[in-house]
């Protein structure tokens, strides 16, 4: 079960929705605004509630999209589930490392690696 979203690719990976982000720039508000609505439905309607965001196509990122990021890990632990991220480049894991949210997400070097992770536990 594959379906697409304006801002987001979609896939069931049984039991894990992957998320994949179709924007190279995550900046703008509205921008934020519409992934926030899309990854909201994705947590409201998914069953198990695993969730793993992969950052590959993402080259920036800004501080507003960092808090949407907080919202949804709260969401998502809300129904149980658990949030992971992967492929983040450098630059961006960097803002990650800065402002400390490397030690409250769960993050991964490569989808395979956090998709792994998900049976580990």
């Amino acid at each position: 079960m594959a379906e697409q979203a304006t801002r987001l690719k979609v896939s069931d990976l049984g039991g894990v929705s992957l998320v994949e982000f179709s924007d190279r720039k995550i900046l703008d508000e509205l921008c934020i605004h519409e992934i926030q609505e899309e990854l909201g439905k994705i947590v409201e309607k998914g069953s198990v509630g695993n969730l793993l965001l992969s950052f590959k196509n993402v080259e920036h990122l800004s501080s507003a999209a960092l808090g949407m990021l907080i919202t949804l890990k709260k969401k998502v632990e809300e129904k149980k589930g658990r949030l992971k991220l992967s492929d983040i480049n450098p630059q961006i894991f960097e803002v990650f490392k800065i402002t400390r949210l490397n030690k409250i997400f769960d993050i991964h070097p490569s989808q395979e690696k956090a998709r792994a992770s998900f049976q580990e536990a």
